[in-house]
């Protein structure tokens, strides 16, 4: 008997040491490298006029670094300068202003995301749902969850139109 319950024991630490690969990669980013990101820089070549070159930027971009997605852009008919980040758009600079109309905290990302890694360390894996290896993603969030279908029937009872009804939730 007491053989039996330590090779349980056993299994259940030997569970809780491998991890959810979904899960790990949702808590700790990716958990190998990228082996796609991983880029030739493009050969040196003599520019026509050395007068045209662009000045030296410290830490900026080179004119040999790779550039692959700009290159998508590009082999596609698109404009790879419309990937580079110029800021708010004219269109939605109003929206902004607006939203940012009681301020904004700075940081407030990565304050969002410690919240959250912390949210998930304490409604994190029970012992048997370890063992079974099972994504306890929906059930760390169950309490956040928008019933769906009440909610469909408060709007119905507010007499808003509502053709379609929202997908049930899948477990």
């Amino acid at each position: 008997m007491r053989a039996i319950i330590a090779m349980i024991s056993a299994a259940g630490l030997l569970g809780a040491c491998s991890g959810d690969p979904q899960l790990m990669n949702i808590r700790a980013g990716q958990t190998t490298p990228d082996e796609f990101a991983i880029v030739p820089t493009r050969p040196l070549t003599m520019p026509a006029d050395l007068n045209q070159l662009p000045p030296p930027t410290p830490g900026g971009a080179n004119i040999t670094d790779p550039t692959p997605r700009g290159d998508a852009v590009a082999a596609l008919g698109g404009n790879p300068g419309a990937l580079v980040d110029q800021g708010i758009g004219a269109a939605d600079q109003a929206l902004v202003n607006h939203a940012a109309r009681a301020g904004s905290q700075p940081g407030i990302r990565q304050q969002l995301a410690q919240e959250d890694a912390d949210w998930r360390a304490r409604h994190g894996r029970r012992p048997l749902e370890t063992l079974a290896r099972t994504n306890v993603y929906l059930r760390a969030y169950e309490v956040m969850t928008l019933d769906s279908e009440a909610e469909l029937r408060r709007w119905r009872r507010a007499g808003a139109q509502t053709p379609s009804a929202p997908p049930r939730p899948t477990r």
